[in-house]
């Protein structure tokens, strides 16, 4: 399906909205904005098989048989309900809860999580209009959903209005995670094996906002191989989403989430995979949990 914008669609402010003041300090000609609003880390918690692991992402598959194609960066000793106690201990909210297999193992072990951080939690992976009600009723905040809406290369708006129709918009992020192609950012499914003919920009973002609370995006090419981030889709993402939005992939030092934090003109919000030294990474979780809590003490 292809996108159009509705005549009634509101106009926005592409740089600069109501909700992302900037306060302008130098005196030059070409005056650098200072980033006075607040960004906030999103944690995450990726199920599969019923442990918590870091895989990249794009090396996932369904028919991978005994999984000889994926690439797990690590697994975890601790439950997916010990992480999300964590979370709720340091008061970390919208933290994303993703089933990279809808086998019951992983289900059972998500479900654990959401009983253990009631509405501070977001749940992805084979959520349906059918089953999505159920996950909002076992704790989840939102409802995470691509490859439901994106089917065949293509949006199914059917689908869509349905899923708006059982939870409401203001229980649907919609996972936009991206791949380029032919230098545009086009969203892709099935596990991020197929692109769909939905690219991101303007005009996609303001009309899939009327359809979601917040949107989720993986910049594909480099999430999970710690390559640092994609600067370039992070400043799309700040100067075109009218909603809230969080960026996850290549994150790899805290000097990358002060460039998603200027790149996004402090609009997009930033998750942190296997960087961390929870998932066997080296970037220290205390840290980026300070300075999560340091936003929170800046201008809003």
């Amino acid at each position: 399906m292809k996108l159009s914008v509705p005549r009634t669609t509101p106009k926005f402010n592409p740089i600069i909205t109501p909700q992302t003041p900037l306060k302008t300090v130098s005196k030059s000609p070409n005056p650098i904005p200072t980033i006075t609003c607040q960004v906030k880390f999103r944690p995450c918690i990726d199920i599969h098989k019923g442990e918590v692991k870091q895989i990249v992402g794009s090396t996932l598959s369904d028919g991978d048989g005994n999984g000889s194609g994926l690439i797990t960066n690590f697994v975890s000793e601790k439950s997916a309900e010990e992480y999300a106690e964590q979370y709720r201990e340091d008061g970390l909210v919208g933290g994303h809860v993703i089933m990279l297999g809808g086998d019951p193992l992983s289900r059972a072990a998500a479900v654990k999580a959401l009983r253990a951080y009631p509405g501070g939690l977001q749940i992805g992976g084979g959520v349906t209009k059918d089953n999505a009600a159920s996950y909002i009723d076992g704790g989840a905040s939102h409802v995470i959903v691509t490859s439901y809406v994106f089917s065949d290369g293509q949006m199914d708006l059917a689908r869509l209005r349905g899923l708006v129709d059982s939870v409401g918009r203001n229980r649907i992020v919609l996972d936009l995670s991206c791949r380029k192609k032919d230098g545009r950012y086009a969203i892709v499914t099935d596990r991020w094996q197929k692109f769909t003919d939905v690219y991101l920009d303007q005009v996609s973002l303001a009309f899939l906002a009327s359809y979601a609370d917040e949107f989720l995006v993986h910049g594909v090419d480099v999430e999970g191989k710690r390559l640092g981030i994609d600067e370039e889709l992070v400043k799309l993402l700040g100067r075109f989403s009218p909603i809230p939005v969080t960026y996850a992939g290549g994150v790899t030092v805290m000097e990358d989430l002060e460039k998603i934090k200027h790149a996004g003109l402090g609009r997009v919000d930033v998750t942190v995979g296997s960087a961390l030294d929870i998932f066997g990474g080296i970037l220290a979780y205390k840290d980026v949990v300070a300075w999560h809590t340091q936003q929170e003490k800046l201008i809003v």
